[in-house]
Parts: C-alpha cells; structure tokens; sequence
C-alpha cells in the first residue's frame, strides 16, 4: 500500500534514526543514500551526546571572537577566499541571527529539541540494542586565563537558567576529573549531563543492521529530483530511475537543500567542513570529553582511539580539504595534553549541514504535506537525532509534535 510506504532519504544517523521511528510506527521504510550507511558527518564526528550545548553558534559573543579567528586560515573559524564570495548572503543572516532576541529565542528552542532528545535517547538505545554503546563521562571545558573563564560566564548563565547542571573546577580537582593536563590551563568547568557513544561510525551501522533486521531496505542512489503528487511524491535518481511513495522525509545532510530546490524550496543551508584524527587506542588517558574552547576543537574517547578534531572551515561542498587545518589541531593537542601520542593518525573531513540561526530544519515542505524535512543540525546530529526521529515520527503518523516546532520551520527563512 502506497499510502505507509516511506522514503527516507539520507543514511545518516538522523536518517537512520527516523527510519527506526517510523518503522515502529508500522511504515514501510526505504532508506536511500548516494553511498551508504554512515558515508557523511555521521562517521567522522566528535561522537558526543552534547545536551548541555544549548547555546547557538550564532551568537555576540561569536561575533566578538570572529574577526581573530578569520584572520588565521588554520583557526577555528575560517572562509576559503574562493568560497567568500558566494557565502556571502549566508553570513548576512548568520550575523542577523546573532541579535540577543534572535539568540534567546534560539536557545529556548534548541533546549526543547535538547530535552526531547535526551529523553528519547536511552529508550531507543534500549529498542536498537545498542545500550552498550552509550558513556556518561560527562565533558571539560577548559581555560587559559581568568578572562577567557569570565567571558565564558554568560553562557553558563544561560545554562543554568535553562536547568543544565555543572560545575567550575581548577588546581586538583580539575586534574581529578582530567589528569595530564598542561598548566597553561588553571580553570575548567565540567558538565556531568555530557553524554558520549563509543564511536558514532559503529553507532550509526548498527541502527542500519536493526533496521534492516527489522524488515527496512537500504538502497544507494542520489537523488535529483522530487515531484509531489496528490496522492505520493515521485523520486527521481541519477541513474535515471524513479519511484513512488507515499511520504519522504529529506535527511540528506548537506546536500539536502539541493533536493528541496527542486520542489521550489530555498532553505540556506551552507557546510561547515569539520576536520579531525582519530589516534590509536592508548594514544592518551582520556577520562572525559576535553573542549578547547578558545581555540575551537575538542578531544574524544572512542573505543576505536582518540579523536580530535572540531573548527569551523565555511567552504562548501566544492573545494579541497585542507588536511592542515587537522594538522594544526592535533599540533596543539600536543602542546595541551603532554603525553599525547600523535603517531599514526587517520585524518578526515566531513560536511556539516548548517542554518544561519544554528536550528535544523523539521517540519513540512512548502509544497506538499508528504515531504517531512529533518536536516541543518550543524555540530548536534548525533546529538538530536532520536528527538527528531521522535519528530518525524509523529509528522508522518499525523500526530503533534510533543513540542513547538514552529521555531524550526523549514520556511522560517
């Protein structure tokens, strides 16, 4: 029957998550990827269930950093000169974001979808059989001097008016809750409710392996055009192929607003290249995620190694990696955690989906009520995705939402 059967396109780990979700809803679910299960961000993230980070990129307190950061081209914050140009209008609205009315209303939304995700989190852990994979080891933020602590206080201001629980630490214990860090670090704040998987590439091949038992296809195609329908929404491949269905949910990542162009939908979504090495297992005592703060990367446990990786390169999905900008990451690990083995590294770059006000895009399309958008998580996919699966879920069942998502409309633009 047409009308239950459901596309999902995109195999990432929120692609993936909403496929689950509405597979137990008694769907039929395909999942279509250009390449795979965990091809994109979803394998190469810091693998972080970062509930406490409600506060949105965009921000004032950004806008004071970035003009120092864009300066360096292996900072955390760079545009390629070759892509400055056509990010442009992008960044417009980025800075329109960063008014204080703007932020705080980000922020109520971006704790919403927070509480939502960490309150379905565990129960689909438990449904996919994947509990084992979860770390509650919370996270350290850490810094240099007392004036990057007292510029770190608003936001944790913030924080603690919206609930999330944490604790300033320094001298013992800060190097109880993280030995063998330099000393260049006297102040840290950590945060408890930081939860982790032990490595989100592993993670997000295992809910292909459920779903797939559960009955759920995975097919490889890119997909280069959307047709609604009155009854379904026709899909249409690069191999020439096409398909019906009755509903889609677009969670192609960073390629998704090219899909949604074809239905006549311009959502600005631009890519944030996040790099980052993952070092062998052993290569640090690592007890807790470590943040970086003022220099934009953090470092990570997995059960595969260590990663670190993070910064922020606005350049599109077009341009080259720039393998320097990882080199130059790990080079200051280094220097803030002695005792780090940096030999045989793996280096990686992945695309980020990013909105200009920080907020993915969940809802519907414009054009049809059969298409449910769920992508522009930024740094939170891993983060969001059983809170929007939960989403999506209740979209494609014609149920409301446990919350207002109308802070996340694809048309809010």
């Amino acid at each position: 029957m047409v009308e239950r059967d459901v596309i999902v396109i995109g195999a990432g780990v929120v692609g993936l998550s909403a496929a689950i979700a509405a597979q137990s809803r008694g769907f039929s679910v395909t999942v279509l990827d250009r390449v795979g299960p965990a091809a994109g961000a979803s394998a190469g993230n810091a693998g972080a269930f970062a509930f406490t980070d409600i506060l949105p990129l965009a921000s004032p307190g950004i806008l004071k950093k970035a003009p120092k950061w864009l300066l360096d081209p292996l900072g955390p914050l760079t545009v390629p000169p070759a892509y400055a140009l056509q990010i442009a209008p992008w960044m417009f609205r980025f800075w329109r974001a960063c008014a204080p009315d703007r932020v705080a209303q980000s922020t109520a939304m971006q704790t919403a979808l927070m509480d939502l995700s960490k309150a379905e989190l565990e129960p689909f852990l438990n449904a996919t059989g994947t509990a084992d994979m979860l770390r509650k080891e919370g996270n350290l933020q850490v810094y240099e001097s007392d004036a990057e602590f007292r510029g770190s206080l608003p936001g944790w201001k913030a924080r603690e008016d919206h609930g999330v629980a944490f604790r300033h630490v320094k001298g013992d214990e800060m190097a109880a809750i993280q030995p063998g860090l330099a000393s260049r670090f006297i102040l840290g704040t950590f945060t408890p409710g930081w939860y982790s998987i032990a490595d989100p590439k592993l993670y997000t091949l295992a809910l292909a392996d459920h779903f797939r038992a559960k009955g759920g296809l995975i097919e490889t195609g890119e997909v280069v055009d959307l047709k609604p329908g009155d009854s379904t929404v026709e899909i249409r491949t690069a191999d020439g192929k096409t398909r019906k269905v009755g509903q889609v949910v677009l969670a192609a990542g960073a390629f998704s607003h090219r899909i949604a162009k074809t239905i006549g939908e311009n959502i600005p979504l631009e890519t944030e290249r996040g790099y980052n090495t993952t070092l062998p297992t052993g290569a640090f005592d690592l007890r807790t995620q470590v943040t970086f703060g003022g220099h934009g990367f953090v470092v990570t446990r997995l059960s595969t190694g260590v990663r670190v990786g993070g910064a922020v390169e606005l350049g599109g999905l077009q341009l080259p990696p720039n393998f320097k900008r990882s080199q130059a990451m790990l080079k200051k690990a280094a220097m803030f955690l002695p005792g780090l083995k940096t030999e045989r590294g793996v280096e990686w770059m992945g695309f980020r989906p990013s909105l200009p006000d920080s907020l993915p895009a969940i809802g519907r399309a414009r054009a049809t009520g059969r298409v449910i958008y769920a992508f522009g998580h930024g740094h939170l996919g891993l983060t969001q995705s059983a809170g929007t699966a939960r989403i999506v879920a209740d979209l494609l069942s014609g149920q409301t939402p446990s919350i207002d998502i109308s802070r996340v409309s694809p048309q809010r633009f």
